[in-house]
């Protein structure tokens, strides 16, 4: 449901930058005040990523004002917060149709738009792709001096800074100097009326060019006096120190200005604009307000991060329809029922406590839990450094960022054959945040890695036991499960073991035609194609090991064998069976079903299955098709 642009007639002076230039810089706050309404409206009646968007709204005008986008370069670190962005690029009457399928991108995406320079959707890779374009921007210019220079700016958030990533680009820049801008948007600390007036005052005074000329001016000059300079350098820090915070941003070479009010759109202008013309590579720090100018999100960013359709009268989000837990809750169900019978469990997550089920957990055994902010390869070694000193260390983390860490689980965990459990949470097809996010390769990365056991349970009950069952081997293991809700299966009190490797027979026709190995939660979709065409069904369990004395039976009883998994083809579970039975010598004809060579877009995960063939009737569709 789209929403009347002309009830905004300030915002439709500026839905694409070159229009926003021509606006008054006197009523940019006008602007401003209709984009966050627009927002508002939208995403209420769509659905989408929301607090973020809401705090960057003066951000995202200033920075296309004082900009010459497309020329230059802005880059958004993950893209939760460039809705805005997407408003006043050109996009504003396709706003409803974000994260659903065939519309909007929910991030930046260089196919969309000349204006999303990186596709992004992961945390903290902004400031190394914005470096790469200065780089290029300053080769570019000196190839061709006739052409104005490109100018850089990425925007990170407090969140996306916690990464590894971001401070190694930023310690490459301050090493070769590049003329680049990184902005942090920091929605996490307070900042009062005084000290934000006296910070924007100091901003401009220090990113003005007088300051600037007479520091570097400064500098040169006392060049050839080492213990002078060297002097001179720490009265200027000393004396930068009494009006702006101190910060590691200056000793990784950039010029820190801030911080200052991100909600003072005038204020942001003139800072830009004075910072744009600076050499080398600037730090600007803003403070903003997660969920601006909309209460309920202001009190709970969180909860109002990513919202379903929802009535902005009212003060809460309408609740789940879903009276199943999801496969996020039964993990953080055994989680604590777990640690509290084993006191050495050790639960670690990057940054997604709320997203993998673990807020009760946190509550209860806070001892016990660790958020190791978004640091995904330091969270498994963390983990491996755990499992060293006698620890049972939980990782909990989603498929697409598991791809992140993938040498520190080779290198730290499986090399030493360590007692790590992966609770590998979004495998598969996750649905509407797209390509970035869907969790299809996870068991085509891991299926070749020694010493590590890999579960794919196909019910709530099953991805329990296979929990605990993982927890109790003194060895690598991983238990991967989708998105949402399960089949309705309750998940036992009681923690089984299950035996490792040993698949299970669902259905057995007694015909030698045609059978079905699945692994996952394909499983209820299988049975009901099975059904249809009179085939046998077994839910293997295991991805690694396999069962292969039931391989060895499946391969001399039926003719055609049919795997199915919520994984890439390519290096997949079905992959294993056919590496298994090429090397047996068996003979059957082998269908592989699975996701296609291709980044799934996004979509809901039923259009998504409905479309490659993955739902009950696409399955018989598949299998009809390779038997014919």
């Amino acid at each position: 449901m789209t929403v009347d642009i002309s009830s905004y007639p300030n915002l439709q002076k500026a839905l694409t930058p070159p229009q926003l230039r021509k606006v008054p810089q006197e009523q940019l706050g006008l602007v401003c005040k209709e984009l966050r309404d627009y927002l508002l409206s939208s995403v209420s009646k769509s659905s989408g990523h929301f607090a973020s968007g809401l705090g960057t709204v003066e951000l995202t005008v200033a920075l296309h004002y004082v900009y010459n986008t497309p020329y230059d370069r802005i880059i958004w670190d993950v893209g939760h917060q460039a809705y805005p962005h997407k408003i006043i690029t050109g996009r504003a009457d396709k706003i409803h149709s974000i994260r659903q399928k065939d519309g909007l991108h929910p991030f930046p995406w260089r196919e969309e738009s000349e204006y999303d320079t990186l596709s992004v959707g992961h945390s903290s890779t902004s400031i190394s792709a914005a470096l790469g374009m200065a780089v290029g921007a300053q080769a570019a210019h000196k190839a061709d001096p006739s052409q104005d220079i490109r100018k850089v700016c990425a925007v990170i958030g407090d969140g996306a800074m916690t990464a590894g990533m971001a401070f190694e680009a930023m310690n490459h820049a301050g090493d070769i100097k590049p003329d680049m801008l990184v902005v942090l948007n920091d929605n996490d600390m307070s900042i009062s009326e005084n000290v934000g007036a006296l910070n924007s005052h100091m901003a401009k005074l220090l990113s003005g060019s007088l300051y600037t000329t007479f520091r570097e001016s400064s500098k040169k000059l006392l060049s050839g006096l080492p213990p002078i300079k060297e002097l001179a350098g720490r009265a200027e820090e000393h004396l930068k120190g009494m009006v702006v915070p101190s910060t590691i941003f200056e000793e990784l070479g950039f010029n820190y200005i801030g911080p200052i009010d991100g909600h003072d759109v005038k204020g942001l202008v003139d800072t830009l604009r004075n910072m744009r013309n600076l050499s080398g590579p600037q730090f600007l720090h803003i403070v903003t307000k997660k969920g601006k100018g909309y209460e309920p999100a202001e009190q709970d960013p969180i909860k109002y991060h990513a919202v379903p359709k929802f009535d902005p009268t009212l003060t809460s989000l309408p609740a789940s329809k879903n009276s199943q837990p999801t496969y996020s809750k039964i993990f953080g169900d055994w989680l604590c029922d777990m640690a509290g019978q084993d006191p050495k469990l050790m639960a670690v997550t990057p940054a997604m406590r709320e997203g993998s089920g673990m807020v009760a957990f946190s509550k209860q055994f806070p001892e016990q839990y660790f958020d190791v902010a978004i640091a995904e390869q330091h969270a498994v070694t963390y983990a491996a450094g755990l499992a060293c000193e006698g620890f049972n260390p939980v990782v909990a983390i989603y498929s697409s960022f598991l791809q992140r860490a993938y040498d520190q689980l080779i290198h730290d965990v499986a090399i030493m054959n360590l007692p790590v459990l992966f609770a590998i949470d979004r495998a598969g097809i996750v649905g509407a945040d797209g390509p970035t996010h869907q969790g299809t390769f996870d068991l085509s990365f891991l299926r070749c890695i020694p010493n590590l056991v890999i579960m794919t349970p196909s019910d709530e009950n099953e991805c329990r036991q296979m929990l605990y069952t993982g927890h109790m081997l003194d060895k690598p293991a991983a238990v991967r499960y989708p998105r949402g809700v399960g089949r309705g299966v309750e998940a036992q009190k009681i923690m089984v073991e299950l035996e490792v490797g040993k698949a299970n027979i669902v259905s057995d026709t007694a015909q030698d035609k045609l059978v079905i190995l699945n692994f996952g939660t394909f499983l209820a979709e299988a049975e009901i194609a099975a059904e249809q065409l009179n085939a046998s069904v077994v839910d293997m369990r295991f991805v690694k090991p396999m069962d292969l004395a039931l391989l060895d039976k499946v391969a001399a009883q039926y003719k055609t064998i049919v795997t199915i998994e919520d994984n890439a083809i390519a290096g997949g579970a079905g992959s294993g069976v056919n590496e298994y039975l090429n090397a047996k010598g068996f003979n059957n004809s082998v269908l592989n079903i699975g996701l296609p060579d291709q980044f799934i877009k996004h979509g809901t995960q039923e259009e998504i299955y409905q479309e490659l063939l993955l739902d009950a009737k696409g399955l018989r569709q598949q299998i009809e098709t390779f038997i014919k």
